[in-house]
């Protein structure tokens, strides 16, 4: 009987505390109700002038965002943030004119930024876009990404590099296109791999050849205009004329964008020259008719 008072007066104490604390802090019983909501996904935008250590990524989320010092180990530097239309409803798809003129603006900052056209160096150059939700939450955005590469060759790989690409090709630089050794079957060029001009060699890139807006190549036919357009970057790099006379003198190399890229506005074509009879121990450039001579066989 005693155990059974004692229960009943502990009951009737604690119903007691309760309705004490809820006249006293205005508690209702319920335990989520008073909470402040969580505030709706906000837009942010990226800075310029920082760096990643994570690789290129096409779509930025908040949370994948981790802005660094560009002193420190990092892949990709972002050299320029712009804007689409505030009005616009829903991010520009690819092959779109407005991602095209996204890519446009990104390729002529990019080229600014490094101190040269960034297809002459191990350079590649991409634009990242918000998220679905970081989109829906008014971001306009879109960032101009350089990363550092291995080579410019299918087999790339991002370089872990330390340092800004600030003035990189500005100059000479280690990471300027130049002396090549070709690799590959008989009557073409497969592979080219970078050499000193001092040592044996039998391409050189000679610059970049902006296409037309055009489909990307799919057909013989198609690879022609790439190759006219080459042959007259390589006619100004050498110093012979772009004549008749200019397919005996030199073979040549095109290397455009692939498929994807030129699908979102990259129109920039590498030309190298190709010497399929002979190899040289020093460049080409500036040497005219007299270091490419019309080949008489």
């Amino acid at each position: 009987m005693r155990r059974a008072m004692t229960t009943l007066l502990a009951a009737a104490v604690t119903a007691v505390v309760l309705v004490g604390c809820a006249g006293a802090g205005g508690l209702d019983g319920e335990l989520t109700d008073d909470w402040a909501a969580l505030p709706p996904a906000a837009a942010f935008t990226p800075a310029a002038g920082v760096c990643q250590v994570a690789d290129f990524s096409d779509v930025v989320t908040l949370a994948s965002y981790q802005p660094m010092d560009c002193a420190g180990p990092h892949r990709v530097e972002t050299v320029h943030v712009g804007a689409f239309p505030a009005e616009r409803a829903a991010a520009p798809a690819d092959g779109s004119p407005e991602l095209r003129g996204a890519f446009t603006e990104c390729d002529t900052r990019a080229s600014g930024f490094v101190g040269d056209d960034w297809r002459a160096g191990r350079l590649r150059l991409s634009v990242a876009l918000p998220s679905a939700p970081g989109w829906a939450a008014g971001s306009r955005w879109y960032r101009c990404d350089v990363s550092e590469l291995t080579t410019v060759e299918a087999a790339a790989t991002v370089v872990l590099r330390s340092g800004s690409l600030r003035d990189a090709l500005k100059g000479p630089s280690t990471l300027r296109l130049g002396c090549q050794q070709t690799g590959g079957g008989a009557g073409g060029v497969r592979t080219l791999t970078p050499v000193e001009c001092g040592s044996r060699h039998d391409a050189e890139f000679v610059g970049v050849w902006r296409a037309p807006d055009r489909p990307y190549p799919s057909k013989a036919a198609d690879w022609a205009p790439l190759y006219t357009g080459c042959r007259g970057v390589l006619g100004r790099y050498v110093g012979v004329p772009d004549d008749n006379d200019l397919r005996f003198r030199s073979g040549v190399v095109v290397r455009p964008p692939g498929a994807g890229r030129w699908r979102v506005g990259d129109r920039g074509v590498r030309c190298y020259l190709w010497l399929s009879d002979r190899t040289v121990t020093a460049s080409l450039r500036g040497t005219g008719p007299a270091g490419l001579p019309v080949r008489t066989k």
